[in-house]
This record gives structure tokens, C-alpha cells and sequence, in this order.
């Protein structure tokens, strides 16, 4: 089912519930004109139509002091359904999508440190010795300029003591809060259960409130699928500039555009890499062009996302000019 088959209130349903603390549904009901009851029907039924899936929260990338991010590019076999079926099963996987281009599909990891990483790359490398091509290729993200649609450069990152306790939080709000946003006294209860970590419901509340003020936890939000809401196209861009020593700059021009969800410095040639999002195919060219109107690039390398493999996600969703 497509946006313009739904209400318009889909939109808005999404945008509210993106915010630096966690969201309040008797407020957001107010300020978007229906009741909480009406508010409650409606997300349940855009959950049915799976439009939307679960809570989850954005965490700082640059505060997690050994997080590695890898995006690794997969060389399969369309008769090779296993192997999806297999890299589906890493927990940190947080992103896999088909593509054109030499290699069929392309992912994005996050792993907690170096053990980690090489860890799951054992499991990759079990996976990919069943394939037929038996080949794949890592490329390292050095930096993060911009992540689901949020510019990291517009938050001030204070010093920030990265605990057990902490580290276990933010999991939780990211990857358990399901349909329904957990309470203190739950997440309290998750710790103690799953992690065997005791604390008391006020010691909770004051580690999420000092996260959420240090901007370790960037915003609150809920994972919802691109297509049903409209957005029909998804590439991946990578940028060689005309002049290597800029990237910085040329990544402080790129973050302010819409388009692009996420932005990152990379170790290659081509050594900016971004993903970009449109509400039609058409639009990316003149997105482009726009990119090279700028004087500032040199060449770049696209690849057409065919389907995403992790249907739901999340990202600021520019508000566009009706035409």
C-alpha cells in the first residue's frame, strides 16, 4: 500500500515521534489534533500494513570509544538464497540491500571493538566459503558526518565514562522497545534479567536523562519502511573530490542536503560515501547534477539499491514544497 492510499496523517505520525527525549504520546496527540485513542488505532494499523515497525533510538557514533564500522560489498549467486538467509543472522548487521555492480549486495556492520569484529568475520568468512563466487571486500568507515538524517556536527559531544551499565541501556532502547516505549522500571527489570546487571529504577532514569543531555542518545524514534511512506528510490554515492585535502569541507556542504541520510569518510579513492534517499527514481539525476554544479567533485561511482533486505529503519524526513 502507497502513501497517497493512506491518510496524511502517516507523515506526521513519524515526525513526531522523532525526538531528543522520549516521546509523550498525550502531547503528540495534541499537537497533531487527534486523541491519544485515535493516535494508539492508527499506529497499530500502520503497524498491521507494516509501515511501522518498533521503537528504537539513535545512538552518537563518536562516543563509543572502540566502535568499528564496516561496509562490506558481497559477490553472490542469484540461486544463493542461504547466504542472505545467513548474514541476516548477525546481530550486527544493520544493514543489507541488492544492488547493480560487480558485487551483488552490499552491507553495513557495527561491531563493539576489534574481538568482535573478528569474530563475525570468521562467521563471514564460514558463509562466503559456501558461495560460489567466495568472494566479498571490507571497506572502513573513518568517519561519520551524518547518520539517519541527522547531522552530527550540529551536536556539542562532552567527555562521557562508556560502562557496562550504559552500554547495556542504550541496547536496549535501540533494539528492545518493540510497539511500546519501556518504562524505567523495565528497563530496570531487562538488565537484572538478561544482563545480570542490578540497578534501581531512579539510577535508570538518571543514566538514560545524562545520556540524552551529553547527546549520546541523539533522538528517540520509531523504524518505519521507506517505500510504503513514499520514498521509492535508494543509492549509494561515492564522491571523489577534485582536491583530496577537503573533505571535511566538501562533507560540511553535503550534510545539509535532504537527500542524503548518511554520510561517511572512507578509505579509498572514491573516499567519501553516502547514501541517498528520494521520493523518485528521476529525482537522483538532478541530485546529481546538482553534486557537480558544484565545482567540488571530481567523479563519482553509483550504485541502484534493488531491494533492502532490512526493510525497516529510520531517518529525518525533509519536509518537501508541494509542486
Amino acid at each position: 500500500m502507497k502513501i497517497n492510499q493512506l491518510d496524511d496523517k502517516i507523515i506526521e505520525i513519524i515526525k513526531s515521534l522523532n525526538s531528543k527525549s522520549k516521546p509523550k504520546i498525550s502531547m503528540i496527540s495534541e499537537n497533531i489534533d487527534i486523541s491519544r485513542q485515535t493516535f494508539q488505532v492508527k499506529f497499530e494499523e500502520y503497524s498491521d500494513l507494516k509501515i511501522i515497525n518498533e521503537f528504537t533510538i539513535n545512538i552518537n557514533p563518536n562516543v563509543q570509544p572502540n566502535l568499528l564500522i564496516r561496509l562490506i560489498e558481497f559477490k553472490t549467486n542469484p540461486t544463493e538464497p542461504q547466504i542472505i538467509d545467513n548474514l541476516l543472522e548477525i546481530p550486527q548487521l544493520e544493514m543489507l540491500d541488492g544492488i547493480f555492480g560487480e558485487f551483488s549486495l552490499f552491507s553495513l556492520f557495527s561491531f563493539k571493538n576489534s574481538k568482535e569484529f573478528n569474530q563475525i568475520l570468521s562467521k563471514i568468512d564460514k558463509i562466503m566459503s559456501n558461495s560460489y563466487f567466495k568472494k566479498y571486500q571490507i571497506i572502513e568507515v573513518i568517519k561519520v558526518y551524518k547518520t539517519n538524517g541527522i547531522r552530527l556536527s550540529d551536536y556539542n559531544f562532552k567527555d562521557f565514562v562508556y560502562d557496562e551499565t550504559n552500554e547495556k541501556i542504550l541496547e536496549i532502547l535501540k533494539k528492545e522497545q518493540g510497539k511500546s516505549l519501556l518504562s524505567t522500571y523495565e528497563i530496570k527489570n531487562i538488565l537484572k534479567r538478561v544482563y545480570d546487571i542490578e540497578k534501581s529504577q531512579s539510577t535508570v532514569y538518571n543514566r538514560i536523562k545524562e545520556m540524552e543531555d551529553l547527546n549520546i542518545i541523539i533522538n528517540y524514534c520509531v523504524n518505519f519502511n521507506p517505500k510504503k511512506i513514499g520514498f521509492n528510490g535508494k543509492f549509494y554515492l561515492r564522491i571523489k573530490p577534485k582536491d583530496p585535502s577537503n573533505y571535511d569541507e566538501i562533507a560540511s556542504d553535503l550534510v545539509k542536503k535532504p537527500e542524503i541520510t548518511d554520510l561517511y569518510r572512507i578509505g579509498t579513492e572514491f573516499g567519501i560515501f553516502s547514501i541517498i534517499r528520494v521520493k523518485e527514481i528521476d529525482d537522483y539525476g538532478i541530485f546529481l547534477q546538482d553534486l557537480y554544479d558544484s565545482g567540488e567533485i571530481e567523479d563519482t561511482y553509483t550504485n541502484f539499491v534493488l531491494d533492502e533486505r532490512i526493510p525497516f529503519t529510520n531517518f529525518i524526513i525533509p519536509s518537501y514544497k508541494k509542486k
